[in-house]
């Protein structure tokens, strides 16, 4: 790694860990550049602004969780236990729930899509290998499979991340995912009890 580019890296560690201890809002640029011990002139040559650095630390999470779902396919789990562990990948650790939290205010919207479409492209070949690997073994019968990852990314990250859902939706997901992917009926219904429940809805 080439002496700049090792720099930024160390900026982007220094603002992660900023970000998750004082929250976005309250960490400005000049106390990055404090803890950095470096000049004003050197972080805006790596930034043109706080906005962009938090885009890159998000993305620098992304890489994480690309990784982490990598490991994933390489276990000798089943392969419908792969695919929810993937799925389980792309959500930010409890420590980074408030880097996630500043992406839901109303000034981030557009980079809230941003990230949320580089998720979905980064995350959407590695389920789709998962997804081939089911096929071959006959636990799945689909085609068009990017496709069909990618509609899924989309619906389990609207239903679980982006506020709270109810036990019929987990079950219409299930049904769904099922449907999709051209699962016998019960494939995935364990997905019901991996799933964290502490924003469900109050039963109706």
């Amino acid at each position: 790694m080439k002496k700049g580019e090792k720099r930024k890296q160390e900026l982007l560690k220094i603002a992660y860990d900023m970000f998750l201890t004082r929250g976005y809002e309250n960490t400005s640029v000049d106390k990055i550049i404090e803890k950095a011990q470096i000049a004003k002139g050197t972080y805006y040559y790596h930034f043109e602004s706080k906005e962009q650095m938090l885009e890159e630390v998000i993305d620098m999470m992304i890489n994480s969780e690309a990784e982490m779902a990598k490991q994933i396919i390489q276990t000798d789990i089943p392969v419908p236990q792969k695919i929810v562990g993937i799925l389980a990948s792309m959500k930010p650790t409890e420590a980074e729930q408030p880097i996630k939290n500043t992406l839901f205010q109303p000034e981030n919207v557009l980079m809230h899509h941003k990230v949320r479409k580089k998720l979905i492209d980064t995350i959407t070949p590695l389920l789709s290998e998962v997804v081939k690997e089911g096929v071959n073994e006959g636990i799945f019968e689909c085609d068009n499979i990017p496709e069909r990852v990618k509609m899924l990314l989309i619906i389990s990250d609207s239903t679980f991340n982006e506020g709270t859902f109810s036990e019929r939706d987990i079950s219409v997901f299930i049904d769904m995912t099922e449907k999709l992917l051209g699962a016998e009926n019960g494939t995935m219904s364990f997905i019901y009890d991996l799933i964290d429940k502490s924003d469900m809805e109050a039963v109706e």
